[in-house]
């Protein structure tokens, strides 16, 4: 579909996408997650190709973040951006996203990617930093017992950051092909009916089913943590009373550094290109997303430059 060539506001740069790619919120979109009319996607990697408030960074390559603030509200002026009260965001919510040639956003979300990073890291920034937000939100120390709940796009990721800490980490992984990428890179994983029950000091539930709620659950132990990171389809039912007795602490988490990302893929300390499993160019963009709904497929990129 022809749309017309987005004009950067005051404060914008016009962004050539080079690769986009397609993340399990697109998909929720599709299936009625949530409103949203306009252009899909938000992870990406792309070269700046005018911003009338900063021509030096014409040329740059850049990657960038989701969340459009007003930089006005109280969420803003206490620093915490990622929560405005009138944030628009990428592809989600009242803003166009990447699936496209073009897209406009926000210089001060826009971040210069190493020369030594190539397209097909660079795409990985924006999951590979909510990632990493895991660490700000909670210490994670050597030896500490940490179980992940799913080895998908966005787990294998969080799998390869945690791993990095030095934790006992395993990774419930249902799907050969899950464990097969876990197990290259040295991650131990296990069987849903093999998690033991209240032994993990940490659970980090990154699948958005309920099944996969119940089983952090129970996995946790007395005083320990259960890490949610991925929405939940419709309302979720808890027993909150177990987890007032059992002093278990719930954490939310979204968005995360990506100054932190980039230079772990600069340092070559995470490497996400096995996870990619297809490439589309933009005109097959549909194709693109069916692909990425099979179960067990990783990622799946879209080619914008085609």
């Amino acid at each position: 579909m022809d749309v017309p060539l987005p004009i950067p506001s005051t404060g914008e740069a016009l962004v050539r996408v080079r690769l986009a790619g397609v993340c399990a919120t697109d998909l929720a979109l599709l299936r009625g997650y949530q409103p949203f009319r306009g252009i899909l996607g938000h992870e990406f990697v792309g070269e700046i190709v005018a911003a009338a408030d900063a021509p030096e960074r014409v040329g740059k390559r850049v990657v960038g973040e989701i969340n459009i603030a007003c930089g006005q509200c109280h969420e803003c002026r206490a620093g915490r951006s990622s929560h405005c009260e009138q944030r628009r965001v990428a592809g989600i919510r009242d803003h166009d996203g990447v699936f496209a040639e073009f897209v406009c956003l926000p210089l001060r979300n826009l971040h210069q990617v190493p020369e030594t990073v190539a397209d097909r890291m660079a795409v990985f920034v924006e999951p590979l930093a909510a990632a990493l937000e895991i660490m700000q939100q909670i210490p994670i120390a050597p030896r500490q017992s940490v179980l992940l709940v799913g080895a998908g796009r966005l787990g294998q990721l969080i799998a390869r950051v945690l791993h990095l800490s030095g934790c006992e980490l395993a990774v419930v992984a249902r799907h050969r092909a899950q464990r097969a990428l876990l197990e290259t890179v040295g991650i131990p994983w296990i069987s849903e009916d093999a998690v033991p029950a209240a032994r993990a000091e940490l659970v980090v539930e990154a699948t958005g089913s309920p099944d996969a709620f119940a089983l952090a659950r129970r996995a946790v132990r007395p005083g320990g943590t259960i890490l949610l990171k991925s929405t939940y389809p419709g309302l979720l039912q808890v027993d909150f009373s177990s987890l007032v007795v059992d002093e278990i602490s719930l954490v939310g988490s979204r968005c995360g550094p990506f100054p932190a990302a980039l230079r772990l893929l600069a340092a070559g300390l995470v490497d996400p290109t096995p996870l990619i499993a297809a490439s589309f160019p933009l005109a097959q963009a549909e194709l693109a997303l069916e692909r990425a709904a099979e179960p067990g497929v990783m990622k799946v990129l879209i080619d914008c430059r085609m």
